[in-house]
């Protein structure tokens, strides 16, 4: 393994908005407490009901992360990922560029289509159908960029409509940059992704990729930008989200394979169904697994 691959290698933590960690002070602290521990980014869910049938503690990813951004210095915040069809885009636009003025220039945003359809959409009449969720999500990519540059801009296209305007503040960052979450080995949310500055992949039933699904896609994500022409120096980030019991040479094994593949961030990930709140403050306090004995 190359240590430098492993060590180039960027480490976050993906915990839930909801369940045992629908509580915005534990968030808040959890996100305090991967700081210290030398984590380099914390992301939350964005559900906002996620399940009908059990009820369940839900809270806003967008207020909890400005409140991580007030007890943080250094880390990256952002949400994985953030369903934009179900939401104005420009409301989007002066929640994020709020947040990046509040961790001066710390925001990543991650987008995609966002599941489950029936709790997430349906249940408040929202588009269902994939397809004119997927348009509706590119076009509200579109009116981000354009309004975070702080320049006039205007819109019209199949689902929006904006007249010419400019918003103000800008965000500190020159783009905040926007990683496009998709199942591989399903092709359009990967040439979505190749159009921005990343992706958060994951295999279609729910898979965690292999490191040679994350070659076969860099290779595809490649392919696609050099014939569009995209500057090939410029950073393209691939977070796999996983799992590693321990920061030790055998956590590093697992996230170094990924780094040698080309992944440039490791996101450990908590699920309310199998990692508790307990579980999570004990996986934080350890650290990143970079290979240490």
């Amino acid at each position: 393994m190359s240590e430098r691959a492993l060590s180039s290698l960027r480490h976050g933590v993906h915990v839930p908005n909801l369940g045992a960690y629908g509580d915005p002070d534990l968030l808040v602290s959890l996100a305090v407490e991967a700081e210290q521990a030398e984590w380099d980014g914390f992301f939350l869910w964005d559900h906002v009901l996620h399940r009908r049938a059990e009820t369940e503690a839900v809270v806003s990813p967008w207020v909890t992360l400005g409140a991580c951004a007030a007890r943080t210095s250094r880390i990256r915040l952002g949400t994985m990922i953030t369903p934009l069809s179900r939401r104005r885009p420009w409301n989007v636009a002066r929640e994020t560029v709020t947040l990046d003025l509040l961790s001066n220039g710390r925001v990543i945003f991650g987008a995609g289509l966002g599941t489950p359809r029936a709790a997430e959409f349906e249940a408040f009449g929202e588009e269902a159908d994939d397809r004119r969720r997927a348009q509706r999500l590119d076009e509200g990519l579109e009116i981000l960029a354009g309004l975070w540059r702080g320049e006039w801009f205007a819109h019209s296209g199949d689902h929006y409509a904006l007249d010419e305007m400019r918003f103000l503040p800008k965000p500190v960052q020159s783009r905040i940059p926007v990683w496009i979450g998709g199942n591989w080995p399903n092709r359009r949310p990967f040439q979505r992704a190749a159009r921005w500055d990343g992706v958060i992949p994951e295999k279609v039933g729910k898979q965690l990729p292999t490191p040679e699904d994350v070659r076969e896609i860099l290779a595809y994500i490649g392919e696609l930008q050099a014939s569009a022409g995209r500057d090939a120096e410029r950073r393209f980030d691939v977070a796999i989200g996983g799992i590693t019991e321990r920061p030790d040479a055998q956590g590093g094994e697992i996230t170094g394979a990924y780094a040698e593949a080309g992944a440039t961030w490791w996101l450990e990930r908590f699920h309310p169904a199998s990692r508790s709140p307990e579980d999570a403050r004990r996986r934080i306090a350890a650290g990143p697994a970079r290979g240490r004995d």
